[in-house]
């Protein structure tokens, strides 16, 4: 009796321990012309806190040499949606966190949208990301003037951001977000239709760091991964 006991004390343990080390997968979505190796310095983080590579998908997509070819449709999209396929299918916890960076947001959230995988999705963060576009893109169709910023780009009530706009993302939703941020308040005005661009509807809180547009995504590591946990 006592061995039978023991045995079923130690299969228990064992069970809580792989539960206790089972996360859930992340998918780190650059932003435009940017690398993988942005995020260094998340990956850094995540793996002082026990995360594996075979836990973190770090898609690279579109051009890396001409900022205004990319958008949200057609090739830029394959890669994105392909990480996420691939990290919900290999979660051991059925659940994902995605954070995304700069254009890198929308499209993130683009593809939560088209596979119908918010419930799949445990946190969504977006950093420095243009959810309501981009006043240096114009409103559309007027002072469109390159793909960036096109029907499936960044300019303000674009088809592509309109058709978005109020998507699910996720069970719990954070913003990052700067007024210092070169990119998103280029133009002196952070803000669109009287809301900050970067963020995002219906989420849960928004954090804001007195950085540029790419400090907010390597100074702000620890918020990311804690926002995750």
């Amino acid at each position: 009796m006592k061995n039978i006991l023991l045995s079923i004390s130690l299969f228990l343990f064992v069970c809580a321990g792989v539960n206790a080390a089972c996360k859930d997968n992340v998918v780190l979505v650059h932003g435009n012309t940017a690398s993988p190796s942005s995020w260094n310095n998340t990956l850094n983080e995540l793996y002082a806190r026990g995360y594996s590579a075979n836990e973190i998908f770090n898609p690279s997509w579109g051009s890396k040499s001409c900022a205004t070819c990319n958008n949200h449709s057609g090739s830029e999209e394959t890669p994105v949606r392909n990480a996420i396929v691939n990290a919900i299918n290999s979660s051991c916890t059925g659940k994902i966190d995605v954070i995304g960076h700069s254009m890198g947001v929308t499209l993130a959230a683009q593809q939560i949208d088209k596979l119908a995988a918010s419930s799949y999705v445990d946190t969504f963060v977006g950093v420095a990301g243009a959810m309501l576009g981009l006043r240096s893109c114009g409103v559309y169709p007027y002072n469109v003037w390159n793909s960036t910023c096109g029907s499936a780009g960044l300019s303000i009530s674009s088809p592509f951001l309109d058709g978005l706009y109020g998507a699910p993302l996720g069970n719990k939703v954070y913003s990052i977000k700067s007024f210092s941020d070169q990119i998103i308040c280029s133009t002196g005005n952070c803000y669109v239709y009287g809301i900050h661009s970067s963020r995002i509807w219906n989420e849960d809180a928004t954090y804001t760091y007195s950085l540029g547009h790419f400090g907010l995504q390597t100074n702000t590591a620890t918020q990311q991964v804690n926002l995750i946990q």
